[in-house]
């Protein structure tokens, strides 16, 4: 099955360089699109929970960021990185708490906030479209 197979010579097509900068530029432009239309067509509640879980989102990503930094730091430099794991799934516990209460005091609508912490996947996949997108036109 794997006979005769042969790496290309010839190199990829160059596309453009990953950038995590235009992932945050469009999360916060969907999310303060989509919060703002949501005031308009349904309620100020939806809205508010589209911009509170986008903001959610973005304090996710940082918070990651700095975790996986620490934990790759650590262990570059040969270091365990036990509690430094632990504080990556803190994260997780602590959002899921902060959703929760949300959800339990009926502060904004639960789905408005799961759609607002959803706009980074939406961002990523609106990132690889317009790649897509590039790189056919190139």
């Amino acid at each position: 099955m794997g006979e005769g197979f042969e790496p290309s010579e010839t190199p990829a097509l160059p596309g453009p360089e990953p950038s995590n900068r235009r992932i945050l530029v469009i999360m916060a432009v969907l999310g303060v699109a989509v919060g703002i239309a949501a005031c308009a067509v349904s309620s100020f509640r939806f809205g508010l929970g589209i911009l509170t879980g986008t903001a959610l989102a973005f304090v996710n990503y940082f918070w990651l960021k700095s975790s996986l930094r620490k934990i790759f730091s650590a262990a570059q430099s040969g270091e365990r990185p036990r509690m430094l794991a632990g504080k990556y799934f803190l994260r997780y516990i602590i959002l899921g708490a902060v959703v929760a209460v949300i959800y339990a005091a009926d502060l904004l609508p639960i789905v408005a906030v799961i759609l607002g912490l959803l706009t980074f996947a939406f961002a990523v996949v609106i990132e690889g479209i317009m790649r897509m997108f590039s790189r056919q036109a190139g």
